[in-house]
């Protein structure tokens, strides 16, 4: 058997590698020559995958089983496509359109009444007089990361970032409030599996960029209401034979959606840190359930522990020996630490500005909070302004 990958950054290797383990030869398909998808693949296809056309045709002469998603942003719509098209399993365009337009997410999650606030889409809608309550959030319409997002408190807010966006299609809605959680789960025949609930540690308002993760296991009351929301959201959607990732906010409410994508979450989690709090490698699951064999998305055990990300700012002077480390007494299950003295670290905006510096993995104990644990992690870096 064969599986394609549509989109091939570094975030699509652990994809690759489990595929081979189990057995499976994999297509690869991406605009970027460079991809190191590209070159893990067994076959290597270079084209422009916002070329719906041009990807299905690639595809098709490739001849695949099944397409096998990983960690892609607006061109889910072309995986949709390709589905469609060549009557290949799962998500459709039209479903990859859902996840991909925060504007047609919302307008069919409010149609369920899954999705309780006014949202407004520009620049169409600026003729209309707006009516909402603030604060509000104007972002992308289109997947961006925490690109372009303004958090506003007041109509002369709006005024100005209407100027500063131009003609680029947002969205207006109101801002929803609470805590931030992610989550990572599967689709199959159109039941819900939830994998892992984690909780976020974001950095302020308006960017929301998350800063460390933490599991949360089913004692915690919000972890049965997730459960419950999904199957409602995806019910709604239509979702069906994916792998899922959310954002969520726990309101006073319960569960809010901020969005909802058919494919598995990005930032080493579903590759690393899922499988180590849950027991699940959601890739390998999938993988063995698209070629005929057991499977299981349900976790054997949900491990408190929490991924952190290096959010400092400034010149790095000095970088934590080991043994400096160990006088933290912090429980750490893995260290990746990319940073090297001398670089110049930006404040963190989104993605892109932390990712490539690394993470360590946190065991909880209930001697210290975590968060409190990684802040004399983080500590012990010098760094310079």
């Amino acid at each position: 058997m064969k599986a394609a990958i549509i989109g091939a950054s570094s975030e699509s290797l652990h994809t690759i590698e489990i595929a081979h383990r189990l057995g499976l030869a994999v297509a690869a398909f991406d605009g970027n020559p460079d991809a190191e998808g590209l070159k893990a693949a067994d076959e290597s296809y270079v084209v422009d995958i916002s070329d719906e056309k041009a990807t299905i045709e690639a595809v098709r002469n490739a001849g695949v089983n099944f397409v096998l998603t990983v960690p892609i942003g607006r061109y889910l719509t072309t995986i949709g496509a390709v589905n469609e098209s060549l009557h290949l399993p799962g998500i459709t365009r039209q479903i990859a359109e859902f996840c991909t337009d925060k504007y047609a997410f919302h307008t069919r999650l409010q149609m369920q009444k899954l999705r309780n606030c006014t949202c407004y889409c520009l620049p169409e809608e600026l003729e209309e007089e707006l009516v909402l309550s603030f604060p509000a959030i104007l972002k992308p319409r289109f997947g961006s990361g925490s690109r372009g997002i303004y958090y506003l408190e007041s109509e002369k807010e709006l005024e100005d970032a209407l100027k500063a966006i131009g003609d680029e299609p947002y969205i207006l809605e109101e801002c929803a409030k609470g805590e931030e959680y992610g989550m990572d789960g599967a689709v199959i025949a159109g039941k819900f599996y939830m994998v892992l609930l984690r909780k976020k540690d974001n950095t302020p308002l308006p960017n929301r960029q998350a800063v460390a993760y933490y599991s949360v296991n089913e004692e915690d009351a919000f972890y049965g209401q997730v459960a419950e929301y999904m199957q409602a959201v995806i019910d709604a959607l239509g979702l069906s034979e994916c792998l899922l990732h959310a954002d969520l906010i726990r309101t006073e409410a319960g569960p809010f959606a901020i969005e909802v994508s058919a494919r598995p979450s990005g930032h080493n989690l579903h590759n690393l840190f899922t499988p180590l709090a849950t027991g699940v490698d959601m890739a390998e699951e999938y993988i063995r359930y698209r070629m005929g064999e057991d499977y299981s998305f349900v976790p054997s055990k949900t491990d408190e522990i929490s991924i952190h990300y290096f959010d400092m700012e400034g010149v790095v002077t000095h970088i934590p020996t080991q043994e400096e480390l160990m006088m933290t007494g912090a429980d750490i299950v893995k260290w990746n630490c990319l940073l090297a003295e001398g670089e110049v670290l930006s404040s963190v905006s989104d993605g892109h500005s932390i990712m490539g510096r690394g993470y360590f993995i946190l065991k909880h104990n209930k001697k210290e909070e975590p968060a409190k644990q990684a802040h004399k992690i983080k500590e012990l870096f010098r760094v310079e302004l």
